[in-house]
């Protein structure tokens, strides 16, 4: 990593130490710690070398002299919670005014079966609702589609109509409770679904709460469910910005994610840097489109991993903020604090869930459920032990939700603000990440922004060869993965979640009957204007709104820009 600080700008703070010029409090600290080393004993084998996430091992030791080392000034990095640059948190008490979102993510099988679990999560103390779709719903897919085959209700759930969204929030009271729904490619159907229904029950868009992850260039990256290239994709989310902004004031448009960067193998601070750049390109196209940055930019929000390393993954979210308040002031003028704040979900990594003795999963997330209420989060999913083996049971999901309560009520850590502010080895982390961090997003910009980053493959490379080197770390035991590369031992079966075949017969046949009945001249027209708007410059949302009401699929819809767009076409990178 770098050890020159930078700012947004990538100019070197201006109270930086000089290279080559230790200060006398600095050579007096490296004095003292030379001493103690010599007399220290060494590590034992199990930690030796094991580094942190982000490539670099611990120091031996933190103090006042390690924070003048990196630059770090307590005024200007540090601050105040609730005041840029937000480094402790968007709230001035946190969750001694509110406790974050205890947001469990569920969806599989039909709306009926999903609709159900919401209910019973409801009940048992979560907050708010997180909807996991099924792969034909996130490519545009009907159920019906040969391209569904062996996958409908598997990893979500399965919306194709306005009949499945009204099955999937009966009896849930919309004006009340916040939902999220994780999808992109489709986000602007999905979201006309839910604005549709919400109607359907008296309550208008201007009452509704919540999110959609509307983040398409993660997929291009990491994850793999887009339909179009990147470049009418983002035209799409500028829309959904517009529409939103007047018509569902209290909605997160956007939720960037690196969430999912990093289950594919990046690093924290490459989580960081890939995170930002995805957001600055959907400022800059917002902007691009004459939307004013201190109007669209409240509403956008982020979505982040819960790694294993509980104090550099503090120091992430911490430096995450720093970043995002300096380069909204910096690139695009923001002016309110809420353009500038940075918001985020935060669920525990799936990624080190391990089959192997699947119970311990349950140490590893509380961990790292710690780590994001240490970090400040505004909403949480934890995730279930058995997520390495099938869908989480809901006895599995129920023990997920009480892990977040117990933090909440019994540990403690929710009556302080920024706990951890003013540690050395935090407050070093947190500075280190934002350096490493904004030598990524330099090079990216010198590569012409995110897209043609994406484009030319390089961030893809950069999380390929992190991934390769963090597997031979755990095949040469240099990373100890309990249960896995050591400690190994057998374990009693756990319960499994099994999706019924049926489902897929029952939701195709479902989704065939609702097209045959809806079939009509008025769908017809509606899904015409979809093409033109695709075709020309007007706001999509309010013609896919008026398309979803005639009874329009998820499907017919995506078929229709299919057909105006094309469909992207991976480039292979290695």
């Amino acid at each position: 990593m770098s050890a020159a600080s930078s700012s947004g700008s990538g100019s070197p703070k201006s109270d930086s130490p000089k290279s080559g010029s230790p200060t006398p409090g600095a050579a007096r600290f490296e004095a003292q710690l030379k001493k103690a080393a010599a007399q220290a004993r060494p590590r034992t084998p199990i930690l030796a070398g094991a580094p942190g996430s982000a490539g670099v091992d611990a120091d031996d030791l933190y103090s006042a002299e390690t924070l003048e080392s990196v630059g770090f000034n307590a005024e200007r990095d540090l601050g105040f919670p609730g005041q840029p640059p937000f480094t402790r948190g968007v709230q001035p008490n946190m969750f001694r005014g509110r406790l974050w979102t205890m947001r469990q993510y569920a969806g599989f099988g039909t709306a009926d079966e999903s609709n159900a679990r919401y209910h019973y999560l409801l009940s048992q103390g979560q907050t708010g609702l997180s909807v996991a779709f099924d792969l034909p719903t996130q490519m545009g897919r009907d159920s019906d589609s040969k391209y569904a085959q062996g996958e409908v209700g598997r990893v979500g759930v399965a919306i194709d109509s306005l009949d499945d969204m009204r099955r999937l929030l009966r009896g849930l009271p919309l004006d009340k409770i916040s939902t999220s729904m994780t999808i992109n490619s489709t986000a602007s159907i999905l979201l006309a679904l839910y604005i549709a229904v919400a109607e359907e029950q008296g309550v208008s868009s201007d009452k509704l709460r919540g999110t959609i992850q509307n983040d398409i260039l993660k997929e291009y990256i990491a994850r793999g469910t887009y339909i179009f290239p990147p470049r009418p994709s983002l035209r799409v989310i500028r829309d959904i910005f517009a529409y939103c902004e007047k018509q569902v004031p209290h909605w997160n448009t956007i939720s960037v994610s690196g969430y999912h960067m990093r289950e594919a193998g990046c690093d924290a601070a490459q989580e960081i840097a890939f995170t930002l750049a995805d957001g600055l390109e959907y400022v800059k196209t917002a902007i691009e489109g004459g939307l004013d940055v201190d109007g669209f930019a409240a509403q956008i929000s982020f979505f982040f991993n819960a790694h294993n390393n509980l104090l550099e993954e503090v120091a992430k979210f911490r430096a995450a903020r720093r970043m995002w308040s300096t380069l909204m002031t910096e690139r695009f003028g923001a002016k309110t604090d809420r353009a500038r704040a940075l918001r985020f979900h935060c669920q525990t990594a799936g990624v080190t869930l391990q089959a192997q003795q699947p119970m311990v999963n349950v140490v590893r997330v509380t961990l790292q459920a710690l780590s994001a209420v240490l970090g400040g989060c505004q909403s949480l999913h934890t995730n279930s032990f058995d997520e390495a083996l099938c869908l989480p049971t809901a006895d599995a999901a129920t023990l997920a939700l009480r892990t977040q309560q117990v933090i909440a009520h019994e540990s403690g850590v929710a009556d302080f603000v920024d706990a951890l502010g003013g540690s050395y080895a935090v407050e070093t982390l947190t500075t280190r990440l934002e350096q490493a961090a904004y030598d990524y997003i330099r090079r990216i910009d010198a590569l012409g922004g995110m897209v043609s980053a994406i484009e030319q493959g390089y961030v893809q490379r950069e999380i390929q060869a992190t991934a390769y080197r963090y597997q031979l770390e755990i095949e040469d035991k240099r990373r100890v993965v309990v249960g896995q590369n050591e400690f190994v031992s057998d374990s009693p079966p756990v319960p499994m979640l099994r999706i019924d075949p049926s489902v897929e017969k029952n939701q195709a046949d479902r989704v065939r009957m609702w097209r045959a009945d809806h079939n009509t001249p008025e769908k017809a027209e509606a899904l015409t204007s979809v093409e033109n708007a695709a075709k020309g410059a007007e706001n999509l949302m309010p013609v896919i709104l008026r398309a979803v009401k005639t009874g329009a699929t998820v499907g017919e819809i995506s078929d229709v820009l299919r057909g105006v767009w094309g469909e992207h076409r991976e480039s292979v990178t290695v």
